[in-house]
């Protein structure tokens, strides 16, 4: 479980730390402060997904059967929000945090069929830095509405959603897990 607590704690602080601490971040530089985001964000990826995959299965709650399929629809939802900000589209003039937002229906989704301490660790802790980034983002500025780009952009990033829908399925059912069960053991 360290490996996990360690990568979500790098992960946040990566995505956290140039409002967290704006002196420090100031200091290192705009451009190499990227870099240092970046190497921090990845290392935090990969010592979460090498802790979650070798953490003990001890189950806190049991899923309430059938949520898959839930999750599923929610599924899509969080790709098309994360999909969103980066390329303007309608639902960006409607929700600050799209990209956020996205993450944090993706974490508590996954919370509904995964009950077990690493879950609730990894999903947890995803759930928790998005809404401390929402509220340390709306803290430090204004929101300014985008201005859409129009409907090719729209539909762009539904297929764009889909396709990479498939291909987080692909992995799931590579890694073992199915999605489509609705139940999971």
């Amino acid at each position: 479980m360290t490996l996990l607590v360690l990568g979500i704690v790098l992960w946040i602080f990566s995505h956290s730390y140039k409002r967290l601490m704006p002196g420090f971040r100031a200091r290192i530089g705009e451009e190499p402060g990227k870099g240092v985001a970046a190497l921090t964000a990845l290392a935090g990826v990969v010592l979460t997904v090498i802790g979650y995959r070798m953490a003990p299965v001890v189950p806190v709650y049991t899923p309430i059967p059938g949520m898959g399929h839930l999750v599923n629809l929610t599924m899509l939802v969080a790709i098309y929000l994360l999909g969103a900000g980066g390329m303007n589209t309608w639902v960006t003039t409607k929700i600050r945090h799209n990209m956020l937002t996205g993450a944090l229906i993706w974490a508590v989704s996954h919370l509904l069929v995964n009950g077990d301490v690493a879950s609730i660790l990894l999903f947890g802790g995803m759930a928790l830095w998005a809404v401390l980034s929402m509220v340390l983002i709306g803290r430090a500025k204004p929101w300014v509405k985008p201005v859409p780009k129009g409907a090719k952009q729209e539909v762009i990033l539904i297929v764009a959603t889909l396709a990479l829908y498939a291909v987080i399925t692909g992995i799931h059912l590579w890694l073992g897990y199915n999605p489509f069960l609705g139940t999971y053991p």
